[in-house]
Formats: structure tokens, sequence, C-alpha cells
């Protein structure tokens, strides 16, 4: 996947409203509009969309926390919010922010607040206020290592409802029924085969005694009960792996810690950051 577009059009964004020296949202609100911005999602791939919007988004928590000019890096906050917003996934992709950057984010709404920025402080609280982040302490070289990481927690998430949907229902025995366990189809063809030459046998020695021509058509079995049992078996393990290719419910492997981030993990350790905000 190429993303160097993608992240050039990031990076002329943000040049563009550094260019003037610009500090608000209205700002770049302006500057986004002009440049339609939004269609930046439109090249969007058909897979591996967490990795490629936590890509979209550690680039441009590069401006953000870069050591370049207060404008800079409030495009990058408003640039990182706005991602977020307008993108057309559901759910939403979280932002994924290191402990470091966290620091620096914190340091960024502190130097907004101190100039008289209220908009960037206000921006931020929002982000937190809408659980659009997800916190982790991993240093800022390991990025594409996290976006898998976050991958198959969102993976596991799916799973978890998925198990929590249908753990308690019937739904849960037939889409894992194997009915070449559950129908023992050799006794079935066995018999079958046993039941077919008794009925011939039977109506041939009815001939013998009286006309049969009427009963005849009862021994030319035209296809067996066994027969019609193994092609039913073979439709059904047919649409069960259709069903599973279509969700891919089937291909995910759910450890107890991925369970355990995806039931805790709403308390993403912004309570510091969140006092700051509430301030007046």
């Amino acid at each position: 996947m190429n993303l160097s577009p993608f992240k050039r059009d990031i990076d002329e964004l943000i040049d563009e409203f550094v260019e003037d020296d610009l500090t608000t949202f209205a700002d770049m609100k302006s500057v986004w509009l002009s440049r339609k911005f939004s269609h930046i999602y439109e090249a969007s791939p058909n897979s591996n969309l967490a990795f490629f919007m936590q890509s979209l988004y550690v680039h441009t928590i590069g401006h953000m926390v870069s050591i370049d000019s207060f404008s800079r890096r409030l495009g990058g906050l408003y640039c990182l919010y706005c991602l977020h917003e307008i993108q057309p996934f559901k759910p939403k992709f979280r932002i994924y922010i290191s402990l470091q950057e966290l620091g620096k984010f914190r340091d960024l709404v502190v130097e907004a607040k101190d100039k008289g920025v209220e908009i960037a402080a206000a921006v931020a609280k929002k982000m937190l206020d809408e659980n659009m982040l997800i916190f982790g302490a991993v240093d800022e070289t390991s990025a594409t290592k996290t976006i898998h990481q976050l991958t198959e927690l969102q993976n596991a998430r799916v799973r978890f409802a998925y198990e929590k949907l249908i753990c308690d229902t019937s739904i849960n025995q037939f889409i894992h029924l194997d009915m070449g366990k559950e129908v023992d189809l050799n006794s079935l063809d066995k018999m079958s085969i046993e039941y077919a030459e008794a009925k011939k046998r039977a109506v041939e020695g009815a001939g013998e005694i009286m006309e049969i021509d009427d009963i005849k058509h009862i021994s030319e079995e035209k296809e067996l009960m066994g027969e019609r049992m193994e092609k039913l078996k073979e439709e059904w393990d047919s649409q069960r792996l259709y069903f599973y290719e279509q969700t891919k419910l089937d291909g995910f492997t759910t450890t107890p810690k991925q369970l355990t981030n995806v039931e805790h993990d709403e308390d993403d350790g912004f309570d510091e950051l969140d006092r700051l905000l509430s301030q007046s």
C-alpha cells in the first residue's frame, strides 16, 4: 500500500495553514475547504483500513508533536481532529497516541491556553470527551507494529461482539453443525440401499401372483435417500463456508488478553489532561 500521496496531501494542507501563521480552527476549516480535502478518502483502499487510517493519524501526529512552529503544531491538531470526524467508516477508527505524544499533546494545549487560543483547548477537550483517542505507552519508532496490534484488537472486538450475540442462542449450534457427524450418513446410505432392494424383491414377488403394472414404479428408485442426504450435506457445508468467507469470523483468534483490552479500554489514562481542559 503506497501511502506517500496521502501523506504529501497532509503535508501540503498543513504547510498552507502555516504559511500565514494561522492559529484558529476556522482558519483550518477555510484551508481544508479550499483544497477540498475531504476527498482524501475517495482513494482509500478496500482492505487494511485500520492500517490505512492509523498511518494517516501517525503522520498527522508527527506535525502536532514536532519542534516546529506553534502554527504547525496547531495545524496538526486540527487536521487530526478533522481526519477522524469526516472519515466514512462505521464505526470510526479511533486515534492511537503514545505516552510521549500524549505529553506533547498536553504541552500544546497548555501553550494554546497561555496564548489565548481557546479553540485549540476546546478541540482537544472534544477529542477526549468523545473518546477519539486510544492511549498506549510505546516509543514512536514502533508505529507499524502498533498498527498491526490495533488491527488484531479490532478483530478481537468483532469476535467478542459475535460471541456475545450468539453464545446463548440456537444459531451457534446451527453454524457449527457438521451434518456428517450429527447424522450417520454411512449407516443411512446402507439402510436406504437395503430398503430399496427389499421393495424391489417385494414387488417382484407380488408379480408372480398378480398384475403389478400399477405398483411397479414403487421399486424404481431414481435417487436413494442416502444419496439425497449426501447432496444435502455438501450443500450445507458450502453454505457454511460461504458464511465464514463473508463474515471472516471463523478466522479470528481471540486471546484472553485481547478480550481484557476490549472490555476495559474505556479508561485510557487521560484524567490529568481532562482536568486541565476542564479548568476555566
